[in-house]
């Protein structure tokens, strides 16, 4: 599990490419490689991955074509930035909400509002279908951020961002048009799909 509270940023030193698979090379600040074994998992823009290979403080990564297709690491390339939170320890503070790493979608940026002392972000979803999943106030993952939604409109719904987010995040270096990854608050989906199941007559 993580918390949507991003650790750091890392860029990606290399990338190898195969058909239907690619190993993503980033570079880690030392104080988060304290424990991290092969095996451990570690969030990249908030999609859950599996640490293959430790060579000093350069981690690998290996993505599977499904992971390529849903998120937007497949269209990252060498000297890219990403989010990065090693998954939570019992014990850890929960600063953000509970999240698993599990991409069901993405977004692109379609209108950023800049207010005094804040910003305003507007996405458009990829799949409409999940906007069902996305209400006023409830929790949100973009890009691994843990995030409160503002307004929903259609298949389009808005964060606030403060400047400390923008700063520790790449979030702050996304532009209008640009891809996020999606993952919504468990919960919700959980109260949503049973309230479809039951209320659905061929059930």
């Amino acid at each position: 599990m993580f918390t949507g509270i991003i650790q750091c940023m890392a860029e990606i030193i290399a990338i190898k490419e195969k058909k239907n698979f690619r190993t993503h090379v980033i570079q880690l600040p030392e104080e988060l490689l304290l424990n991290l074994r092969l095996g451990a998992s570690v969030a990249h823009n908030g999609c859950c991955l599996t640490v293959t290979a430790i060579k000093n403080n350069y981690i690998s990564f290996d993505l599977m074509q499904e992971t390529l297709e849903i998120t937007n690491l497949g269209e990252l390339k060498v000297g890219d930035i990403v989010n990065i939170e090693r998954a939570a320890k019992l014990g850890d503070e929960i600063g953000g909400h509970l999240m698993t790493g599990h991409i069901i979608t993405t977004a692109q940026i379609y209108k950023i509002i800049t207010l005094e002392n804040n910003y305003k972000i507007w996405f458009e979803l990829s799949d409409i279908e999940k906007i069902k999943f996305i209400f006023h106030k409830s929790f949100i993952g973009i890009d691994g951020i843990s995030l409160t939604v503002g307004n929903v409109i259609e298949n389009q719904f808005c964060v606030y961002l403060v400047p400390e987010t923008l700063k520790r995040t790449t979030i702050g270096k996304k532009n209008i048009g640009h891809k996020v990854n999606i993952e919504i608050d468990l919960y919700m989906q959980a109260i949503v799909t049973t309230v479809e199941r039951i209320l659905s007559p061929n059930e």
